[in-house]
């Protein structure tokens, strides 16, 4: 049977108008089926983080046509908008945006508060996200008494806790040590195998990337290279290592992380 298609791109182009007008994609297609996890990765200023935007909804492409879960996002009201926004998606940043004056679990629920669910939905879908990312003991912590990797699974929970159709990563580890990295990719691709949550990720980090089912590669706002995983991650990283190699970067910076590889 065939997987029901959550975002449908079609040649999509986002020009930026200023002194001298810049091309950041140009007629780029791109789909993601339900329960895809996806890398994007390209050099910097290839329209990864461009892309990302016009899936979000938070840019629109000057051409092309968007369609997320079926709806054109460009036929909605700014309120319907905000409303789709929020319902359809789970947002985790590499900058952890938790607000300082709220605990843990009120930074997790906040999606639901907003919402005005009902409390003891809230408690119920807390506990749930709390057991299966481990956060229990810290969920009356502030944000600034947690670490690194705990502040990443709860930004990662209040992206969870309402249970979007689509969560949109933009270099979710990049300021992560590499088990806390670890930690936070393989409960990502977890969430993805059991809840069947489509995920697309932009990274620089191809180890990052092996953990996908599939990386798209971007140059210059187009459509350069796509594969998909095999059964050995360690094969796949190697592959994504040799386009990378022909798309141009900083390949020879980029390291396994030891005993990665399991």
């Amino acid at each position: 049977m065939d997987k029901k298609t959550v975002v449908k791109l079609q040649e999509i182009t986002k020009i930026y108008e200023s002194k001298v007008m810049h091309r950041a994609l140009n007629r780029l297609d791109f789909e993601a089926k339900e329960g895809e996890f996806i890398a994007i990765m390209g050099p910097s200023g290839s329209g990864k983080t461009t892309l990302l935007n016009i899936i979000s909804t938070v840019d629109e492409p000057t051409y092309g046509t968007v369609e997320i879960d079926g709806i054109n996002p460009e036929q909605l009201s700014e309120e319907e908008l905000a409303i789709f926004r929020r319902r359809q998606f789970g947002f985790v940043f590499q900058e952890i945006h938790l607000l300082q004056m709220l605990s843990v679990e009120e930074n997790i629920v906040l999606p639901l508060t907003l919402d005005a669910k009902p409390v003891r939905e809230m408690e119920e879908r807390l506990a749930r996200v709390a057991e299966a990312l481990d956060l229990h003991d810290i969920l009356q912590r502030r944000p600034h008494e947690l670490s690194g990797g705990q502040a990443q699974r709860t930004a990662i929970a209040r992206a969870l806790i309402h249970r979007p159709k689509l969560i949109l990563a933009d270099e979710p580890t990049g300021n992560l040590d590499s088990k806390s990295a670890r930690d936070v990719l393989e409960l990502l691709t977890a969430i993805n195998e059991r809840e069947k949550t489509t995920m697309i990720m932009v990274t620089h980090d191809p180890v990052a990337a092996s953990y996908c089912d599939r990386v798209l590669f971007i140059k210059d706002g187009e459509f350069f290279n796509e594969i998909y995983r095999d059964v050995n991650r360690q094969t796949f990283f190697q592959r994504i290592l040799n386009v990378l190699s022909l798309l141009g970067g900083n390949v020879h910076d980029l390291r396994t992380i030891p005993g990665d590889f399991r």
